[in-house]
C-alpha cells in the first residue's frame, strides 16, 4: 500500500495526471467551440453578439485557462513521444519542470496580453 502512495507521489504521475486531465478538459472545451464557430456561419450578427459576450472578465479568465491546457497538454506530449523515442536519463526529470514552468509562463503570456 505504501508503495503506491510513493508511485502517486512522484512528479512523472503529476505530469501523466496533468496530461490526461488537459485531455479531458479540452475535450469537453469541442462542443463549445464548434458552436461558437456555428454562430459564425449563421451569420455577421450571431457572430457580433457571440464576441461581445465574449469579452465579459469571466470568459477571459476561462480563454486564459484554456491556454494553460493546451500548453500543459503539448508538454505533456511532447514528454511521451521523450519517453517512447529517447533512453531515460537522469537530466529528463528537470524536463518535468521545465514543461511545467513553459505551461505556466504560456498562460501569464497570454493574461498579460488578453488584459
Amino acid at each position: 500500500m505504501k508503495s503506491d502512495f510513493l508511485a502517486r507521489n512522484h512528479p512523472a504521475y503529476w505530469a501523466f495526471l496533468a496530461h490526461r486531465v488537459s485531455g479531458v478538459l479540452l475535450s469537453l472545451f469541442l462542443p463549445l467551440h464548434f458552436w461558437a464557430l456555428g454562430r459564425a456561419l449563421q451569420g455577421e450578427a450571431g457572430l457580433d453578439a457571440f464576441l461581445r459576450w465574449s469579452e465579459q472578465p469571466l470568459v477571459k479568465f476561462a480563454e486564459t485557462a484554456l491556454v494553460v491546457l493546451l500548453a500543459a497538454h503539448f508538454a505533456g506530449g511532447l514528454r511521451l513521444l521523450a519517453l517512447e523515442f529517447l533512453a531515460w536519463r537522469d537530466w529528463q526529470k528537470g524536463l518535468l519542470a521545465l514543461a511545467a514552468g513553459v505551461t505556466l509562463g504560456a498562460g501569464l503570456l497570454f493574461l498579460l496580453n488578453v488584459t
